[in-house]
């Protein structure tokens, strides 16, 4: 943006999404339902994966982190959005707008970072079975997910200071439900040229090192699958990986849009609707995604509203003598 009036800038305008009357109220009802569908799943697999020792394995534990990102990044976004559709209070402080840019990129990292360790946990769990438990031990484990959390701070930190210390001018409105880079960054009246190439060096560089480990393990894995002499061996090593493969889909084809394609043709509302795909739809598939066909969750679910039960009717009985 070209050099103008400076102005201190106390507070933003979020436009979201210019629904009105009855049409307004349905989408806040929608993304209600979402939300809670979001704090239920994702808390149901950080809790039974807790819980249950049959599912304290390397797989479990990255899905555990990775279903805690998912709540914490729809916490970070949902209920402003919701606040905004339901009461019209579209203001957000500047400190409130930094916080939440800053929480964004964290997760959306670690987000990444986590995709890329459970490509190569089941790469390592198809192709070295009997090295499996070896190759990944518990303190192995612990740092790929503390890793993956910390990856993202120094880019997260960097960036939003850098980019909230810039002089604002003009209107302060962003054409988003959110606080994101490139409509915040719309505001800034100074040279931004130089912040532009580095964040999206930092981009290409968060995105390609998970999706080259992905590719890479993917590729392992169907090496290994093709020397499977047995169908049924081939399906059950194939189910093994679905589910985090559309994952990986859903994530990157969203993302992609948005933060690899800066400059892209989208209109601002195609790009809203993206931006919600991964920020309310894709954490609400992620928990349907990894129980739909996984047996050991649904068993392990079951035990647990089992022992549940069974306590209940315990301290009923209990009470009743």
């Amino acid at each position: 943006m070209k050099p103008g009036n400076q102005t201190i800038t106390a507070h933003f305008l979020l436009l979201a999404f210019a629904f009105q009357g009855k049409m307004q109220f349905l989408f806040f009802t929608m993304i209600s339902i979402m939300f809670l569908a979001i704090l239920i799943g994702n808390s149901l697999i950080v809790v039974i994966t807790t819980i249950d020792p049959l599912l304290h394995t390397p797989m479990y534990h990255f899905l555990k982190n990775l279903a805690l990102t998912e709540i914490c990044y729809s916490l970070t976004i949902v209920p402003k959005m919701l606040t905004i559709l339901l009461v019209e209070r579209k203001r957000i402080s500047f400190t409130a707008c930094a916080l939440q840019l800053n929480c964004v990129i964290l997760f959306v990292t670690c987000e990444c970072f986590l995709l890329g360790v459970m490509a190569y946990d089941r790469q390592v769990a198809i192709c070295h079975p009997l090295h499996y438990a070896t190759m990944m031990s518990r303190s192995r484990c612990f740092n790929m997910v503390l890793g993956s959390w910390l990856s993202g701070v120094p880019v997260a930190l960097g960036f939003t200071v850098w980019l909230f210390t810039m002089p604002f001018c003009g209107r302060n409105v962003i054409d988003h439900f959110f606080c994101d880079v490139p409509p915040v960054l719309k505001l800034v009246c100074a040279d931004t040229a130089l912040f532009e190439l580095l964040i999206f060096v930092a981009i290409v560089i968060i995105v390609m090192i998970p999706f080259s480990l992905i590719a890479i393990s993917y590729l392992c894995i169907i090496h290994a699958i093709l020397q499977i002499p047995l169908a049924v061996g081939q399906r059950q090593a194939i189910s093994t990986c679905a589910a985090h493969l559309v994952v990986v889909t859903l994530f990157y084809s969203t993302t992609g849009i948005i933060h690899l394609r800066p400059k892209s043709s989208l209109s601002s509302n195609m790009k809203k609707i993206v931006s919600l795909s991964y920020t309310v739809v894709t954490p609400m598939l992620n928990p349907i995604i990894y129980t739909l066909r996984n047996q050991e969750v649904k068993q392990s679910l079951r035990r647990c509203i089992d022992k549940w039960l069974f306590r209940k009717q315990i301290a009923v009985f209990s009470l009743s003598r």
